[in-house]
């Protein structure tokens, strides 16, 4: 089953026996094994028992807290991997390392390539589509990174990338009620905006769990900064997987007019935008069925899932980080 999200609010979340149980005015409307559980995202107002978070975190189930809209509220974590020697690489490359910059280029590289191939997919899609600025500037970034020497750095060819890969993202909405102008957030003002804030989130909570596994600690990163509270090495390996999962969904939600204008509402103060009740599922089913999609991993050779990809790309990085291969290859489809 994979991630399990709860969006209905005032739900009642408990356990009976060794399986979840989901209740509302006192009637089961979700019953499923722990077993099958990799992870549980409670979006909007919901109760837990505090048995039932016992039991999460004796299974090592992560449990994440979103507001109705994909706004990251909490995260209940289970018990820190043992792996210390893991750790010990990892903050011995912190800051200007070489091992820093060197796994920085590769997130950013993989961003990059996977911006690019995006677009060029769409064109041979679309052979009106002119996307060839987007490409260069994209095609100009990527040759760059060879030669950056610093983390900022690194962070200006990554913000120059995604700028011109957002400057083509209109031309890849093929309907006529829904268009895209610019990334913002913290609130998203429009429909494409707040399916992409969502689909990060829901990313960034895949991505923690994969990497807590492995053994990293999720807080110390290489390409975005220390801030309190922020798990910036989740968001650092985000960033392969952004254009091929979040970006992908969001453009087959609205091409295959799976989500229509209706599905969205406004806050009249705020002026954010969220999905419905019944939008929102439409849209975490998109993403489920996104994660459990096969491909054939480019270094290993061999079908996976983009769930499975998550932590195979977070042991990849262990790998490098303990010098037991010399590379750190970001997940880049070709």
């Amino acid at each position: 089953m994979g991630t399990v999200y709860i969006t209905q609010e005032d739900a009642f979340i408990g356990k009976v026996d060794e399986r979840l149980n989901v209740k509302y005015e006192k009637k089961t409307i979700l019953d499923v094994p722990l077993i099958k559980i990799d992870g549980l995202v409670v979006m909007g107002r919901a109760s837990i028992s505090p048995a039932t978070i016992a039991e999460l975190v004796n299974q090592k189930i992560p449990l994440t807290f979103l507001t109705n809209n994909g706004k990251y509220i909490a995260r209940l974590e289970p018990e820190m991997s043992k792996n210390i020697f893991l750790r010990s690489a990892q903050w011995k490359a912190k800051g200007e390392s070489p091992q820093a910059i060197h796994a920085s280029k590769g997130f950013v590289r993989g961003k990059l390539k996977n911006y690019r191939y995006s677009l060029l997919k769409s064109q041979r899609s679309y052979p009106d589509l002119d996307l060839n600025g987007g490409l260069n500037q994209l095609a100009t970034a990527i040759a760059n990174l060879d030669q950056a020497t610093s983390i900022d750095s690194i962070r200006g060819l990554e913000g120059a990338g995604s700028a011109a890969y957002f400057s083509c993202f209109n031309q890849l909405i093929r309907v006529d009620n829904f268009q895209f102008h610019t990334r913002n957030r913290r609130p998203p003002t429009d429909p494409v905006n707040s399916l992409l804030s969502l689909g990060y989130a829901l990313l960034r909570h895949d991505v923690q769990g994969a990497i807590n596994i492995v053994g990293f600690d999720p807080y110390l990163g290489y390409l975005h900064t220390e801030r309190y509270g922020r798990p910036s090495l989740a968001l650092d390996l985000m960033e392969e997987f952004r254009p091929v999962i979040v970006d992908a969904v969001v453009l087959t939600a609205i091409n295959r007019r799976i989500l229509v204008p209706t599905d969205f509402i406004t806050e009249p103060l705020s002026n954010a935008v969220s999905l419905t009740k019944e939008g929102l599922h439409k849209f975490l089913r998109l993403y489920q069925e996104k994660k459990q999609t096969k491909f054939k991993h480019p270094v290993m050779q061999k079908q996976y899932t983009y769930q499975e990809s998550f932590e195979l790309q977070a042991r990849l990085l262990a790998k490098y980080l303990m010098g037991e291969i010399e590379k750190y290859p970001p997940l880049v489809m070709k």
